[in-house]
This record gives structure tokens, sequence and C-alpha cells, in this order.
């Protein structure tokens, strides 16, 4: 046993041949060799052997260009001429094989070391590639094909390092390693470049070369032609000497993705004459494109992802051997040369994701041999020329993302080789063009994001072989065409937030290969379309923002490929149809804002990730069968009529990262464990849920980020625990019974602390630490005293600081005024005295929307100098569209507010961006209301009764057009009430009682 231990790696591979030629002789000799072959016996039994070492597996997915199934190893039988397999090349004279070509033959296995292969000394070309090996490590033997010139590994997934052994082929001529698991250490690529003087082939693609110096490629043979270092995660300086090697015709070279380690400067002159394919991705080349990249007169392939700027240059135009011109992912800006017009024998033109800006050249309609264009995300503006229509071997067209207007021309039904046509993000106005019907090749259609102004041309239907229709946010109007219905290879189609209205055609339910369809936000009524149920292929689903009526109306379990239903926000009501229930692929149902009823029934699926029923009409228990959807990650069943639920249903809910359960008429039970916890909980929910006392599961949630439980009936006091959640962004403990000191804690993650509406005495805690996040600070009525921290200065980004309805006494907190992001200030019902003014003639309170400052103790004139800098208040823009409420960033949780509206407190359960007040009512100011109070033309409210204003009532009012309400009562203001008031046409409540007004009332439309 001793002596095999000790023999060398040829003699063990000799001592397996000798064994495998035994085994053979008695099965193959006498039928095999009965004839004269070509091939040598030793050699084909070698063949045989390395046969046996591995599966074919025809599962495994190849390209197409491996052609059909076959591997080229089952031609490989005794008897016949081995000279005559498959992938097998002999020496004409001697018999030897020379040549081994077994790409795409579905081997699959490990590789030995001890193979058999390696018998082939004589071998000179070996091509492995497109085999799945299956991380198998390059055997050191390699080294034995001492004739080899050509080697292919690619794509057969080798991995480890290289051996060191590679660098002892001194015959290689070409060496492709690409696209498998490899590493290629400094030491073997020395010797592989210093010991590879004939090499002229060098592709080692996504081979993982981090520790190579780029600057050993200097070395390589001045006979190569090609080096291919597309993602080998290369890093530092790559030699731009690499140009001037005199027979490169193909280099590729490219970092890696998302870092830009990687640089080589473009020569201004003395590039590589014969360079046939250039391709540099993800790294920096020197910044400009320089002009003499137009010598490279034999150029046929140029891609330059590379972090250029500035403008190309008007030499490319002499690129005349041309055919793919890629300059995409860069920072290039100026016009689009015309010079590119000489390029004709170009196909395929993309400058997508740049900054060039102007209309695109007409000459570009010259390139009559281009297949594709891409522009997309530039700044290009104008018409769409007219001149594209000449391009008519065009397959692709994108001019996305870019700022074109006006119609479309209709000259782009020209192009009836279009397979793909995006013109999306852009403000193309207009109607769509009927000669669209003419594109009958069309399979992907964009034409979102844009501003047209009519109907969907019923002409649409004609384009039959389409699969995607993307109308998405395009300004359209009118009822869906049911000629829609005609395209039967349709397998998304987006038409949401336009102004469609009127039902769904029946029709639609013909696209019978439909997987996505999204209706959302328009103005579609009546029933949800039955004929959708026809659907059976549908994975999305989405029918939101609309005004659809009645029950679900689908009765049978028709789709069983559904993994996302959005119906939220219409007014559909009923019970919820049993087969919602079964879904077997349901990730996401969202049936929010609607007016649902009836009892949730039990959960048969276990797929569901996201569940929201919020804002409807549900009752009963919530089912403990919820306790089975082990994938969910978000539940939100607020705003309904829930009752009674067992929290320890939920623990086996180990993914659950958001719970929303409030404004129910929930009982919680916790009959858990102090220690249960949910792992992944990030955001916890239970306004209204009748707690009375904090849930003791959260206490070992540690990466809560949201936690909101107002309007219980939570005592005693704030546990210790809160102040370990390091990662607390939301803490909502409003409207409870909440009493003692509020903690000395303030986590630097914390965004929103809303304590209102509890008995909390005491001071406010003093440390708001340097570079605190603190957006909202709401302790309105408590028992607070004292002063108003200093340290909340150091909250840069507060927006809302309500502190009313508490005992603090201190002056007016003018040091506050630097806060760039404040909105809402409310100070009132305090004990906060002295004068309100500024310390500093610069832009103070520059964003404050709300200020209510009433029934303390303030004196002196009213704070002229802080009027004049209310910009946000003087700005009325933002009044059209949608409302948008505050809220804390990244998180849907809406700020709160209590405000005095027309004469009665209420809270605002959300704070309009839009809205403006101001309150400065039940103090002691004195002097005359300024004329620059008429400037804040936003104003909705305004409230400075019950002080000791004198003078006239300003004629400036009459320019708050916005004004609801204005309260002057109680003061002493005299003369008459000026006509300007009539322009007030917003206003419902106006007060000047108790002031010495004289005259008529001035009459208008109020």
């Amino acid at each position: 046993m001793r002596i095999f231990t000790k023999l060398s790696a040829p003699l063990c591979l000799l001592f397996v041949f000798l064994c495998l030629k035994t085994a053979f002789s008695s099965s193959i000799h006498a039928s095999s060799f009965s004839t004269t072959h070509l091939c040598s016996h030793e050699e084909a039994l070698a063949l045989l052997q390395f046969k046996t070492s591995f599966s074919v597996n025809y599962t495994v997915p190849y390209p197409d260009s491996c052609g059909e199934n076959y591997s080229k190893i089952e031609s490989w039988k005794g008897g016949i001429d081995c000279c005559s397999w498959d992938g097998v090349s002999c020496d004409n004279v001697t018999g030897h094989v020379i040549a081994l070509n077994l790409s795409c033959s579905f081997l699959y296995g490990t590789f030995p070391s001890n193979s058999t292969l390696f018998f082939l000394r004589n071998l000179q070309s070996l091509n492995l590639a497109w085999n799945d090996f299956r991380l198998s490590k390059i055997p050191p033997e390699i080294n034995l094909f001492t004739r080899l010139k050509h080697l292919d590994m690619s794509y057969s997934q080798f991995s480890g390092q290289v051996p060191a052994e590679i660098a002892h082929l001194p015959k290689l001529v070409s060496l492709n390693l690409s696209c498998s698991e490899l590493i290629l250490e400094t030491t073997t690529f020395r010797n592989l470049v210093h010991n590879l003087s004939e090499v002229r082939e060098l592709v080692l693609s996504r081979v993982n070369m981090t520790s190579v110096n780029p600057h050993f490629f200097m070395n390589l043979s001045s006979s190569l032609t090609t080096l291919d270092l597309w993602g080998s995660a290369l890093r530092g300086n790559f030699p731009n000497s690499i140009f001037r090697f005199p027979n490169l015709k193909n280099f590729y070279l490219s970092g890696s993705f998302g870092e830009r380690n990687l640089t080589i400067d473009l020569p201004s002159s003395n590039w590589s004459s014969p360079l046939q394919h250039l391709y540099l991705s993800v790294m920096d080349c020197g910044r400009r494109l320089r002009e003499s990249v137009g010598d490279l007169k034999s150029l046929q392939y140029l891609y330059l992802g590379c972090n250029l700027e500035g403008s190309i240059p008007a030499s490319i135009g002499n690129l005349s051997q041309l055919t793919y011109l890629s300059l995409s992912y860069n920072n290039l800006s100026g016009q689009i040369p015309s010079s590119l017009a000489n390029l004709t024998q170009l196909t395929s033109l993309d400058l997508s994701y740049n900054q060039f800006s102007s209309p695109i050249p007409a000459s570009i309609g010259n390139l009559g041999q281009l297949t594709k264009l891409d522009l997309f995300s530039n700044n290009l503006s104008g018409q769409i020329p007219s001149s594209l229509a000449n391009l008519t071997q065009l397959t692709y067209l994108s001019l996305s993302d870019n700022q074109f207007s006006s119609p479309i021309p209709a000259s782009i039904g020209n192009l009836g080789q279009l397979t793909i046509l995006s013109l999306s993000f852009n403000n193309l106005s207009g109607q769509i063009p009927s000669s669209l019907a003419n594109l009958t090749q069309l399979t992907y259609l964009s034409l979102s994001h844009n501003q047209f102004s009519s109907p969907i041309p019923a002409s649409i239907g004609s384009l039959g072989q389409l699969t995607n229709l993307d109308l998405f946010s395009s300004n359209l109007s009118g009822q869906i065409p049911s000629s829609l219905a005609n395209l039967t290879q349709l397998t998304s189609l987006d038409l949401s937030n336009n102004q469609f209205s009127s039902p769904i055609p029946a029709s639609i339910g013909n696209l019978g290969q439909l997987t996505i369809l999204s209706l959302s936000s328009n103005n579609l009524s009546g029933q949800i379309q039955p004929s959708l149920a026809n659907l059976t292929q549908l994975t999305l689903l989405y029918l939101s923002n609309n005004q659809f009526s009645g029950p679900i109306p689908f009765h049978a379990i028709r789709f069983s490929k559904l993994s996302y239903l959005d119906l939220s926000h219409n007014l559909l009501n009923g019970t919820l149809p049993p087969w919602i229930f079964t879904l077997p692929l349901l990730e996401n149902l969202n049936l929010n804002h609607n007016q649902f009823q009836g009892q949730i029934n039990q959960f048969q699926q276990n797929s569901l990730r996201d569940l929201d029923l919020s804002n409807n009409k549900f009752q009963g228990s919530i089912p403990n069968s919820i306790a089975n959807l082990v994938n969910l990650s978000y539940l939100d069943l607020s705003s309904n009529h829930f009752s009674d639920l067992v929290v320890s249903d939920m623990f086996s809910l180990q993914n659950l990262e958001t719970i929303i359960l409030s404004h129910n008429n929930l009982s919680l039970r916790m009959n858990v464990d102090a220690n249960f916890t949910l792992p992944k909980l990030t955001d916890v929910f239970l306004s209204s849920c009748n707690l009375s006392e904090f849930p003791i599961f959260l206490r070992h949630s540690n990466g809560l980020q949201s936690l909101a439980l107002s309007k219980n009936s939570i005592h005693g006091n704030i546990p210790k625990w809160i102040c370990e959640k390091d990662d607390l962004q939301i803490l909502d403990l409003s409207h409870n019974n909440l009493i003692g000191e509020i903690p000395n804690c303030h986590p630097k993650s914390l965004l929103v602390l809303n304590l209102q509406a509890n008995y909390f005495d005491g001071i406010i805690p003093f440390g708001f630490p340097e570079g605190c996040g603190l957006r909202n600070l709401n302790l309105h009525g408590n028992q607070m005293d004292g002063l108003l921290p200093r340290s909340l200065v150091n909250c840069r980004m507060l927006e809302v600081l309500d502190v009313g309805n508490n005992n603090i006494e201190d002056t007016f907190p003018h040091w506050l005024e630097s806060l760039p992001d404040l909105q809402v200030l409310v100070l009132r019902s305090n004990k906060f005295h002295g004068f309100v003014q500024s310390t500093k003639e610069s832009l103070s309170f520059p964003k404050l929307r709300v200020l209510d400052l009433s029934s303390n103790d303030f004196r002196g004139p009213l704070p002229v100098r802080y009027i004049k800098n209310f910009k946000a208040m003087m700005d009325s823009h933002g009044e059209d569209g949608s409302p948008e409420y505050m809220k804390a960033p990244m998180n849907s949780y809406q700020y709160s507010l209590v405000v005095t509206w027309k004469g009665f407190e209420r809270e605002l359960q959300g704070i309009l961006t839009v809205f403006s007040s101001i309150h400065l009512s039940n103090n002691m100011f004195k002097g005359e209301i300024p004329d620059v109070m008429g400037k804040l033309s936003s104003l909705k409210g305004l409230n400075i009764s019950h002080n000791n204003l004198t003078g006239h009532i300003p004629p400036s009012l009459g320019n708050l057009t916005n004004l609801e309400w204005l309260d002057l009562s109680s003061n002493e203001l005299a003369g008459k009430i000026p006509d300007e008031l009539v322009s007030l046409t917003q206003l419902s409540v106006l007060n000047l009682s108790n002031n010495h007004l004289v005259g008529h009332i001035p009459q208008g439309n109020q």
C-alpha cells in the first residue's frame, strides 16, 4: 500500500488505464477492434471511460446556439472508429486524437483529477464549453496537454483557483475560461503572461481577477488579437498601451457593477488600427470621447459606457464600417451630431441614459439599415422627426423619458417592421394616431406618462401580435374601446391612472392570455365586469381607485394563478365570496376603503404576504386561521367592526412585519408568555383597541420602528423598555391615561413623538441631542410645566411642535425661528408671556403655516417682523389636485393637530399641506393690525380676537380670498368695515363683535 501512496500523478493515471484495459478487453477487444481503425486502441478506451464519468442532463438550460438536445458522447460506442465519433478529430497519419469538441454536450458531474482524458497527450484543441461540471476544480494535470493550442472551458461550472499548471502550456494560442466561478491569482496570471508567448485569444470574462495588477497586461504577446475581460473585477488603472497592440481586433473590459474602481484613459492618438470590436463599461475612461476615435476605420462594434462627459465628436461619423454603436449610461450632453448620418452600415444605435438635449437631427433618417434605435432617458425635446419614417428596417424604437412634445407623427405608421415601440414619459399631446394600426408586427407598445387628449382609437385593435400594451397615466378619456378584445395575444394591459369612464366592456373577457390587467385610478363605474372571470391566466388584477359598486360578481374559482388582487378605494359592498379565501397562489389581497360587510371566512391558503381589509364594515371575530398564514408580513384590519382577538394566535406568524388593528371593537386578549415575540415585527398600530396596559410581547421586539397605541385606556408610566428600542421612529401614545414624567431618552432614530391628551407632569426632558431627527413633537393636553427646552433647536428637521394646553411658563421661543422646516407651532393655553419679536432681520420661520399663540399672556404689538417672513402663508399654490397630508417620511403615519376651527375646537386627523391659520386670541396684544397681514394669501383662518388692538380694519384683508373664518371680536377696533371684505367669498364665519365699528355692513356673495 505504501508503494501506491507515493506514485506520481502520471503513474497513477497509467495504473488506472491498465485496469481499464483489462476491464474492457473481454467485452470490447474482439468486437471493437477486429478491423483496422485509424483511432488507437488505448485512446478509444480512454474516451469511453471518460464518457462513463458523467451523466447527460438535458434539463439544464443551455443557449439556443447549442441547438437540439443532443450530447456528442451518445455516438461514442465500441466497434466504431473513435475518429468518426461526434466531437473527435484525429491526425490522418498517426491516428492520434488531436481535437476534442464536447461543447454543448449536456455533460453533468464532477470532473475527476484522474480523468482518462489526460491520456490524450497529442491533444491540440479541447473544448468543454457549456457543460455542468458542478463547480469542479480545474485539475492541475491540465499541464499534461503539452501540445495544446486551443483550450475552452467556458460556461461549464468550474470553480476555485485557476491552477498554476495552466501557465505550462507553451503552445497555447487561445484560452477561454469565461463565465465560471474561477479565481485567477496574481502569480498564476503573471506566469501565464510570461510563458504563453503564442497566445492570440485570451477570454477571461467573469473570472475573478481582483488581486491582479492591470499593468501585467502590458506584457502580453504582441500577436494578441482578442482580449476579453468583461466583469473580471479588475481594479486600478488599466494601461492604455493596450490600444497600441498592433494586431488587437477585439477588446472587452468592464469593472464591477456598483463600483467605479477601474479606469483606462482613451488615447488621443495611436489607436490600434485593426480594432474591430471595443467594449468598455462600468468604469472611467478619461471623461471625454476624443476626436481620435474617428481613426478606428476598421471598427464594427463600439460600446462605451464609462462615465463619459461632454459631446460626441463629429469624427465619429468617420467610422464607416460601424454596425453597432452604444454610448449609453454616460453623461454625454449637447446635440446628437448630424455626422452620425454617415454611418450607413449601422444596424443598432443606443444613446440611452445620457443628457442629450435639443431635437433629434432629421438626418438620422438616413440610417436606412437601423433595426434598433434607443434614445431612452435623455433631455431631447421638440417634435419626433418625421424622417424617422425612413427607417423602415426598425424593429425596436425607444424615445421614452425625454421631453418630446406635440402629437405623435402619423408617419410613424410607416415603420411596418417594428415589434417594440416605447414613447412613454414625454409630453406628447393630441390624439394617438390611427396609423399605429399599420404596425401589425408590434408586440410591445408603451405610450404611458404623456398628455394625450382623446380616447384610445378603435383601430388599435388591429395590432393582433401585441402582447404588452401600456397606456398608464396618459390623460386618456372616454370609454375603453371594445376593439381591444381583438388583441388576443395580449398578456399585459395597463390603462391605469387615466380618465376612462363608464363600465368595463364585456369584451375584455375575451383576452384569455392576459396575465396582468391594471385599470386602477380611473372613473370606471358600475359593477365589476363578470366576464373578467374568463381571464383564467391572470396573475395580477388591479381595479383600485374607481367607482365600482355592488358585490364582487365572480361566483366560481377561476383565478387559480392570481397572486395580486387590488380592489381598494371603490364602492363595493356585500360579503366576500368564499373563493377569495382559497386562491392557492394569492400573495397580496387589498380590499381597503370599500363597504364590504359580514364575517371573514377561514383562510385556506398560506401564500398570503400582504393582507389589507381596512376601512370596511367587516364584523365578528377575526378568524383564528389567520395563524396559518405563515408567510404574512403585512396585516391591516383597521377601521372595521371586528371584535375579540387572541393575540397568541398570531405568534406563528414569524414573518409578520406590520400589524394594524386600530379602530375596531376589539378586546385584545394577551394569552402569551412575556418572552414571546415576533422576530421581524417593525410596525404595530393598535389604536382604539380597548387596551388597558402595554402589550407585553412588544418588550422583546427589538426591531420595532413604529408603535401606535393611541385612544386606549392604558394607565401608569411609560415602561423603561421603550427607551431600549434603538430603531424606534414613531411613538404614538396619545389619548390614554398615562401619568408621571416623560422618560429622558431621545433615540436619534425617533421621528414622531405624540403623547398628547394624557396626564404627564413635570418638565419636558431637556436632552434633545445633537443630530436629533425629530420631525413631530406633540405634547398637547398634559400638565407639563417649567421651560420649553432650548435643546429642541438641535432638532433641525422639526416640522410640528405642539405643546398647547399645558402649564409651561416661558417667554416666546424666538430661538425656534431658525428651524428651516418648522410648519406648525402651537403654544396655546399655557403661561407664555412677554413680547413676540424676532431677534434678527434675516428670514424667520420660512415654512410656518400654522401658528397658535392663543390664551397666553403675550403683550406688545403684533409680531410684524415675523408676519413679513411667513413666506409659506403667502404661497397659495397647491390648492388644486388631490389633498396631501403631512406624514412621517417612508411611513403612512399622518400627523394630527388640535385646532380651533370656525370657533369650535376639533382634532384634525390629518394636516393638509395647504392648510394655514393664525390664532393669536386671548392675549394682551395692542396696536394696529398690520397691512402686511393681507399678504398671507393662503390663510384659511385668522383669529386675533380678545386683545387690545386699535385702529381700523386694514382693507388689505380683502386679499385673503382663501379665508374661511375671520374673528376680530373683542378688541378696540374703530371705523368702517372695509368694502374689500366682500372679496372673501369662501368666508363662512365672520365675527367683528365687541369693537367700535360704524357704518353699514358690506354686501357680497358670502
